[in-house]
């Protein structure tokens, strides 16, 4: 979909008569409602500066241009577009970012992508200009199949029309040189160098033809896409499916098969707990679907999963093969409905209601991930929300798919492959925590390496040596303790202090947040519920905080006792004015079930110190009746 569209000599007309923001505002206004004043003012000042740029004869009248080009299956929008023909008579297609910025500065992030600069009232983190540009020329190359047959190019570029570029500019860092090299950045003295990069790829002018073509294309996933993840997954031991997970599989790809071909929506619930393998099975699905022609996703809120599997599949390719198929859950607010063909969606349990920095945007991320696709898998364990903000359920992934006319089947995952495979342990467990009581409170008959410390120094030097087998032991704690900002990056600080024994240990570093679990010296760091959610090990470390503890022959919680660095408990205070009783208990639940999530990491083994004396006996007294 495209807001605004046409050839050099109608912008220009347009720009000059003062008519391209109405024209604009109007389309918008059409396919996605009332826009805010600022997006209003951003398309006033970089339209004039985009006509500044064309004015040129060097640039044909006639070649296409599209502004707000929606993105297919995303709500996701390329501010500018310029399409023409080369000197090799081959089509190109100039993807203009455009910012309003004037200063941002660099950011030790994942991957190297994320600068900060005031956006939206505020100082944000948000995309380089040009990863951001890089980005979309890759998910159009991988998915709209028009761009696929090798007659097209498709030139991302970022424009910045107010920045003035500064010696040891932040945002020119070296760690940003391999997307700048991708797609080439300009600034406000550079209008003759964005003129250059145009005229150099458009040479003759289309009338507009290969806009048409890109927004008209099929949307289906790349023969190279599709051979890229098919070997990957053919290479990597990790994703073989047994058991019931081999059912849940031919379940999904035959009500998948069936919603695409009759167009008929289809819902399946994969409900199970810790160690069942769910996400094992949703990558699975994501391979295969796409090896079958079928337009598919993997979803997830929480960014740590996807970053783990993106790094885990990369191998020996490219990331950009790869870069697309895994996106957030709050992507589809503005998704047409049955535009996608499956959406293979993990950790249901973590959807919210609203999307967007400010949860500002979108309805309910359930219904919004059915409208969008023919066929919805969600991967659900109800014992995993974790935040207040989790609001997904079985039942309410039945309620929007029955409003929405989709069929709905729910299977369960009952084999366990976590743990050592026991189902006694997780039991156990439930019982410990005060989940849910269970037969073997008393008794700890199964195989599983359970071990209580009474230093926390001697638990980290258990999991250190555990970890020179394979580089698959961590150490993760309650959030007790602030993230503190000074030392993000600096593993010799230590935002985890346990004075008593002397002890201390960084946070996981800021830089490499989402994949910590794979780092190679991460040991060093402690994870928390947000970075090792979805996520498994072979033996974990365990730090419970003052939020668990035990009194009078019960275990209790205590909400005052966690960081006010974490979000996942934002705004209790006054829900707890509300609703005094209801809050508490979902309180009390969001903070046993993040210990559950931690305590079930490791495959082979769970070692655990507790903050809280009386806690740290009970555990003790209990596992020494075993």
């Amino acid at each position: 979909m495209i807001i605004y569209d046409g050839i050099k000599t109608d912008f220009m007309k347009d720009v000059r008569d003062n008519l391209i923001c109405n024209k604009i505002y109007e389309q918008y206004q059409k396919y996605f409602g009332h826009t805010t004043e600022p997006q209003m003012r951003a398309w006033q000042n970089s339209m004039q500066y985009m006509r500044n740029v064309l004015d040129s004869e060097k640039i044909p009248d006639n070649c296409g241009v599209a502004i707000e080009y929606n993105i297919p299956t995303t709500s996701k929008r390329i501010d500018f577009i310029l399409t023409g023909i080369d000197t090799n008579e081959k089509k190109n297609v100039v993807i203009i970012e455009l910012k309003q910025w004037d200063d941002c500065s660099a950011v030790d992030a994942e991957d190297a992508v994320v600068v900060e600069t005031y956006v939206g009232g505020g100082m944000r983190r948000t995309p380089h200009p040009s990863y951001q540009a890089w980005s979309y020329s890759v998910y159009i190359n991988n998915y709209v199949e028009s761009t696929q047959d090798g007659k097209m190019n498709l030139l991302p570029c970022a424009f910045l029309h107010n920045y003035h570029f500064k010696e040891n500019d932040p945002i020119l860092s070296e760690q940003y040189k391999d997307y700048i090299e991708a797609a080439p950045m300009f600034g406000a003295e550079d209008f003759p160098k964005l003129r250059e990069f145009i005229t150099k790829h458009i040479k003759k002018g289309d009338n507009g033809k290969t806009i048409y073509e890109i927004d008209h294309g099929r949307f289906r996933p790349s023969k190279s896409l599709q051979d890229c993840l098919a070997s990957m997954l053919n290479g990597n031991e990790e994703f073989v499916l047994i058991d019931d997970q081999k059912v849940a599989y031919e379940t999904a790809m035959k009500m998948a098969a069936e919603a695409i071909a009759f167009n008929r929506k289809k819902v399946l619930i994969v409900e199970g707990g810790p160690g069942t393998g769910k996400s094992v099975l949703a990558i699975n699905l994501l391979v295969n679907l796409i090896k079958k022609d079928a337009t598919t996703f993997y979803v997830t809120r929480n960014g740590t999963p996807r970053a783990v599997f993106r790094k885990k599949l990369q191998g020996d390719f490219k990331k950009d093969f790869i870069e697309s198929c895994f996106q957030n859950s709050g992507n589809f607010y503005q998704v047409e409905s049955n535009s996608i063909d499956a959406l293979v969606v993990d950790e249901a349990h973590r959807l919210t209601e609203k999307s967007g920095f400010m949860s500002n945007l979108g309805e309910n991320q359930i219904k919004e991930i059915i409208n969008a696709a023919k066929f919805s898998v969600f991967f659900i364990d109800e014992d995993q929300k974790v935040t207040l903000k989790d609001i997904g359920t079985i039942d309410s992934i039945k309620k929007f798919a029955n409003e929405l006319g989709a069929e709905c089947e729910t299977i369960e995952l009952e084999s366990q492959f976590r743990c050592n495979g026991s189902d006694g342990y997780l039991a156990w467990l439930d019982n410990l925590l005060d989940i849910r009581k269970t037969a073997n409170f008393d008794n700890m008959d199964f195989n599983y390496d359970f071990k209580v410390f009474d230093d926390p120094n001697e638990m980290r030097e258990a999991i250190i040596e555990k970890n020179k087998t394979n580089n698959k032991s961590r150490i993760v704690a309650g959030y007790c303790w602030n993230w503190i900002k000074e030392g993000k990056n600096d593993t010799n600080f230590y935002d985890i202090t346990i004075p008593k024994y002397q002890f201390g240990m960084s946070w996981n570093l800021g830089d490499k947040s989402q994949t910590w679990a794979i780092e190679p010296d991460s040991v060093n760091e402690a994870g928390c519920i947000h970075t090792c959610q979805g996520l498994e090990l072979d033996y974990v470390g365990v730090i419970v905080g003052d939020d668990l503890i035990y009194r009078d022959g019960k275990i209790m919680t205590d909400v005052t006792k966690r960081a006010s660095t974490d979000q996942s408990i934002k705004g209790y205070k006054k829900m707890l004015a509300q609703d005094p009783e209801g809050t508490t208990a979902l309180l009390d639940k969001i903070i046993k079930d993040t210990y559950k999530v931690l305590m079930t990491r490791g495959m082979k083994g769970c070692y655990v110190f507790c903050t809280d004396d009386e806690l740290r006996d009970h555990i003790k007294e209990v596992t020494q009746n075993q």
